[in-house]
């Protein structure tokens, strides 16, 4: 099974028998392939009851919850790595959330879509509407994005709060592109943050 492109790049930077923890997992399919290729003890927090059964049905350790109100029952550093995939945006408190995955895990993988990508911009000025696209397939009355960020605005946040980032990643169609010019350029970015 392939993963996604964002999933792939975390799962190749996971350190082989660490503890994750998986925030907005879906139907495991990270944990799936770290547990399977790299041995790593993971657990997932799914808000979706589907997601959740297809996860349990894999052999995974997946909860029933919400990233937005669940994390603060976690103790601090009990996990190596925490991962929120593109789930970010949708939440209520995205810096709250943040700061949850930061305290939780040693370090925090967070992927997200570019709201500022450059197919989104054409959309608003010369159609003058919301963009619907492939990877935001959704009109925007029935999107479970609430919060829309760029990853310059994502860089300005981890910058006013201090949170070092040790890896950046940028995709474009599904493969890397370069940081230069990433907020125009890439759809979505993967982050590995460490505060």
């Amino acid at each position: 099974m392939s993963l996604r492109p964002d999933l792939a790049i975390i799962a190749d930077n996971v350190a082989p028998g660490s503890r994750v923890l998986d925030v907005g997992c879906g139907d495991g399919a990270l944990m799936a392939a770290l547990r399977d290729a790299k041995g790593v003890d993971a657990r997932g927090l799914e808000l979706d009851a589907g997601n959740v059964a297809a996860a349990v049905s894999r052999g995974l350790s997946v909860i029933q919850g919400d990233a937005d109100s669940d994390l603060a029952d976690y103790p601090d550093a009990s996990f190596d790595y925490a991962i929120l995939s593109q789930t970010l945006q949708t939440t209520r408190r995205p810096d709250m959330v943040l700061d949850h995955l930061l305290r939780i895990g040693r370090r925090a993988f967070v992927s997200f879509p570019n709201f500022a990508h450059w197919r989104g911009r054409l959309s608003l000025m010369w159609g003058g509407r919301m963009p619907v696209t492939r990877l935001l397939p959704e009109e925007w009355y029935d999107t479970p994005n609430i919060h829309h960020l760029t990853i310059d605005d994502f860089r300005a946040f981890v910058k006013g709060r201090g949170i070092t980032v040790e890896g950046a990643w940028f995709l474009s169609g599904g493969k890397r592109t370069t940081s230069a010019g990433a907020n125009f350029f890439a759809e979505h970015a993967v982050f590995l943050l460490k505060s």
